[in-house]
């Protein structure tokens, strides 16, 4: 497996990311600048403290996470580089965040949330062992979309 490290994001990290990763076609939805709020608090250093991370493999960043953890469960959000995506590094990727949220918060349940268009992830995901429970849909980008919450039981992974 290929060793990635999750590591306090800097300010300039946050600012690479929101500025200059560019998804593209329909993953542009993922670009940090179409939804302002949320670009605003992901360029706030206060707001990252303790809940977002960098992603790091060798010293390069390649993408980032957002953990927020509560009695055993934790809900994940969290990017890809955009020229990783697509190449089949994305279970990987996955797997390892699923493992570090395991052993670092000791959750018991994983949850996610993914736009309903994004099948390419939603496979990924349940490559990995999570399953839909809802779907809702979620203002976001300026207008409502149908997303699908996701649950990963640890108990259920295999040993």
């Amino acid at each position: 497996m290929t060793m990635y490290k999750i590591v306090s994001m800097t300010q300039s990290q946050a600012e690479l990311i929101v500025n200059h990763w560019k998804y593209k076609g329909i993953y542009a939805f993922y670009n940090m600048d179409q939804d302002k709020e949320d670009m605003v608090e992901f360029l706030n250093p206060k707001a990252r403290v303790g809940k977002v991370f960098a992603v790091k493999k060798a010293e390069e960043l390649v993408g980032f996470c957002e953990i927020a953890s509560n009695h055993g469960e934790a809900e994940i959000g969290f990017g890809m580089r955009p020229d990783l995506t697509g190449k089949g590094y994305g279970q990987e990727f996955v797997a390892f965040l699923v493992d570090y949220i395991i052993s670092v918060y000791e959750a018991k349940r994983i949850y996610l949330s993914v736009a309903v268009f994004n099948k390419r992830a939603i496979t990924v995901y349940e490559r990995i062992g999570f399953r839909c429970t809802e779907s809702f849909k979620q203002e976001t980008n300026g207008s409502l979309y149908p997303f699908v919450r996701m649950i990963l039981e640890v108990k259920n992974l295999p040993k």
